[in-house]
């Protein structure tokens, strides 16, 4: 049965309100991908900020690395040499110590011993008077064949020489120690930055999937939406059809009706008069 232009308009405006409630909603979705895209693009930008420096502290720690590496090269050369310039001193010593004709290591064990044997051992005070004095002739022993060789030019430059290799070594050392701690800070705050980058790469990951769904959401509505609009304009034309209908039957009853008054007071009709008023049911 065909609707009438009742139905039709009131079709029309439940559409036109559906219609009404879709747009809103989806304008809405679009605002929403809208912010969310925006807090995307912010945490990329932040993603690229922290890339830099990521790279920044990689080459740092990079060159630090080259620096201990060649540090340590550097200490372990002058570690060689100190090892060299002590066995060399010791050689020395002992080639000195062969020709006064003295042990002066088997001295100094012999002192050691004396010295925990009066500190641990009860003894006579005969016995303790000997330990005593031959512990006080051991002691001016030693500083005496230790005095001649300090005194010795050889063993002097020997001994400086070992010095001076030791400060360096130690100076060396302290140098990679710092350098390696550098370094190592370098590539600390670099792990530290990468996790940071990883934990908001997760994050845009999510955004991004929600920016999808969202979009996704909107797009069905806007669908929707449009096949209401499709229908409403559809409507629009059938209710404008009916209308233009519903005119034109009053007004062929009205020229019907004018013709009829005519008829009825015998006036003399046209035949296009009478096909009128066939038209309109009046004969």
């Amino acid at each position: 049965m065909r609707a009438s232009l009742e139905e039709l308009e009131k079709e029309r405006e439940e559409l036109q309100k559906r219609a009404n409630e879709l747009r809103k909603k989806r304008d809405e979705l679009h605002k929403k991908a809208k912010e969310l895209a925006e807090e995307r693009d912010e945490l990329n930008a932040r993603i690229r900020e922290l890339r830099v420096k990521i790279k920044e502290h990689k080459t740092k720690r990079d060159e630090l690395n080259k620096r201990v590496k060649s540090a340590k090269e550097r200490r372990s050369q002058l570690n060689r040499a100190y090892r060299r310039a002590r066995k060399k001193l010791r050689e020395l010593e002992r080639r000195k110590l062969a020709d006064l004709g003295v042990n002066i290591d088997r001295l100094k064990r012999e002192l050691r011993r004396l010295e925990h044997e009066q500190m641990t051992q009860p003894m006579s005070p005969q016995r303790e008077k000997e330990v005593i004095e031959r512990i006080s002739k051991l002691h001016a022993q030693i500083r005496e064949y230790e005095q001649r060789i300090a005194s010795d030019v050889r063993l002097k430059k020997a001994f400086e020489e070992m010095r001076m290799i030791k400060e360096k070594a130690e100076k060396q050392h302290a140098e990679v120690e710092e350098l390696a701690e550098k370094a190592q800070r370098e590539h600390e705050e670099m792990v530290k930055l990468i996790k940071e980058c990883d934990a908001i790469s997760r994050k845009v990951d999510e955004i991004q999937e929600k920016i999808v769904f969202t979009k996704i959401d909107a797009d069905n509505l806007h669908k929707e939406f449009i096949e209401c609009v499709d229908r409403i304009h559809e409507l629009d034309r059938q209710i404008s059809v009916m209308k233009r209908t519903e005119k034109g039957k009053e007004k062929l009853q009205k020229e019907a009706m004018e013709i009829f008054e005519r008829f009825k007071r015998g006036e003399k009709l046209s035949t296009e008069d009478i096909l009128l008023l066939q038209k309109a049911g009046l004969i």
